[in-house]
């Protein structure tokens, strides 16, 4: 039976990785992200490969777009087999400044969008005994260093959003798991490059991270792990 994934927040690094990672295993690719331009290079990418992808333009932030976007997926290539969850909101970086609907955004990316999409496509994940895959950055860890890069850097509503994503991801792995539907994560502790973060410094390629993800989704037994 075909199967499709999702790889919301596309862009160069991770998303383009596990794209080509799963796309390259016989995956129908759907890349969302706001960049349309972005989107249309990343399914010409993918096509000359050999690999079956579309475009779907969505803000992840937003519930009633993630809805919709799930409709247009499954209409477009099928049941969702895969979801990763690639997005995150830099909104709030200084949590004491910030306001209200710069908070809700940083959370709304993290926790919300991802929620949305999996209550959306909850059916088919039962039906396929798929997996939900979760990409979260080592500014979630609660420890005093990390924190204080967190305020200095203007970091604070990202790291918030990856300690809410993380404390999700744990939830939903517990809940889901009598579904037989997986969920992973895979916490980057280095740069990626060519990513929106890599200064010209990146020391991680986002094949390594893809890999990663295609080892947690094909052994199905820990929920976590580290890049």
């Amino acid at each position: 039976m075909a199967k499709t994934i999702i790889v919301g927040g596309f862009g160069p690094g991770i998303a383009t990785a596990v794209a080509e990672r799963f796309g390259t295993a016989g995956f129908a690719v759907a890349l969302v992200g706001r960049n349309a331009e972005r989107l249309a290079g990343g399914v010409k990418a993918l096509e000359t490969k050999g690999i079956t992808a579309a475009a779907f333009v969505a803000d992840l932030g937003d519930p009633a777009a993630v809805k919709t976007l799930i409709g247009k997926v499954r209409e477009k290539l099928g049941a969702i087999s895969v979801l990763h969850w690639n997005a995150y909101s830099s909104a709030a970086g200084d949590l004491l400044s910030a306001d209200v609907a710069a908070v809700h955004s940083a959370l709304d990316v993290a926790v919300t969008g991802l929620l949305t999409a999996v209550q959306e496509s909850l059916a088919d994940l039962k039906q396929a005994k798929g997996a939900i895959l979760v990409t979260n950055g080592g500014l979630l860890f609660d420890d005093p260093n990390i924190n204080d890069v967190s305020a200095k850097r203007g970091l604070m509503g990202l790291a918030l959003g990856n300690a809410a994503k993380h404390k999700l991801v744990g939830m939903l792995a517990a809940k889901l798991k009598p579904d037989d539907v997986y969920v992973g994560e895979v916490i980057v502790t280095g740069t990626i490059k060519g990513s929106a973060f890599d200064t010209g410094h990146g020391n991680l390629d986002g094949s390594v991270v893809a890999q990663k993800f295609w080892d947690l989704y094909s052994a199905r037994s820990e929920i976590v792990a580290k890049a």
